[in-house]
């Protein structure tokens, strides 16, 4: 009888875990090195100490790193810590041509410069900017959480709690293909990475 309760009870600890991980999402990142995801570029991406950093190269261009697979809905969760200028962002449903990217990408930028907003990579440029007063929530130099949601044809965004734009737009409802990171281009950039879960649904 022991025995049995002993293993009905492992089997159940294991049930709830993996429903917690499923819950949670999916970690993009191991911990380890770059297993899974794709550099574009000549951009520095490297993991140290469990975090994800990104460099300037010597080109000082834009460089990304992309997910091997696509997603359509998702919520994504990640920390980000600029750590040097930290011009950067997120990508969703984008495609790639060496380090020509088309789709659209949720900004991370300096304070000021819009993080939380949606651009458009090589077509309509910048698709909603949140507003100015919701700048205050970015931690220049600490780790900020961000969570993007895209379901259909509807983004929605929030740095460290606070939503920062919500919208509706029908060609991003119509888009395919990978999430990726990006470092923009000018040199002198430094931004870490870390906690970078994905959910689909």
């Amino acid at each position: 009888m022991m025995k049995t309760l002993i293993k009905t009870s492992s089997l159940m600890l294991a049930a709830v875990l993996v429903m917690s991980c499923a819950a949670d999402g999916t970690d993009l990142l191991n911990g380890k090195d770059l297993t899974g995801w794709t550099v574009y570029g000549t951009e520095k991406w490297y993991v140290e100490d469990g975090v994800l950093v990104s460099e300037s190269g010597p080109d000082g261009e834009y460089g990304y790193l992309g997910t091997e697979k696509n997603y359509k809905n998702f919520e994504l969760t990640a920390k980000f810590k600029q750590d040097q200028d930290g011009n950067s962002g997120i990508f969703f449903r984008s495609n790639f041509e060496g380090t020509k990217v088309s789709g659209w990408q949720v900004e991370v930028a300096p304070p000021g410069d819009d993080t939380g907003g949606v651009y458009e990579s090589y077509g309509r440029g910048w698709l909603i900017k949140p507003d100015p007063e919701k700048d205050k929530n970015l931690k220049f130099g600490e780790w900020n959480d961000i969570k993007i949601r895209v379901v259909d044809d509807h983004v929605t965004t929030w740095l460290n709690g606070v939503e920062m734009i919500d919208y509706t737009d029908e060609k991003i409802g119509e888009g395919e293909g990978q999430l990726a990171l990006q470092i923009h281009s000018g040199g002198g950039l430094k931004i870490s990475w870390k906690d970078i879960k994905v959910k689909e649904l």
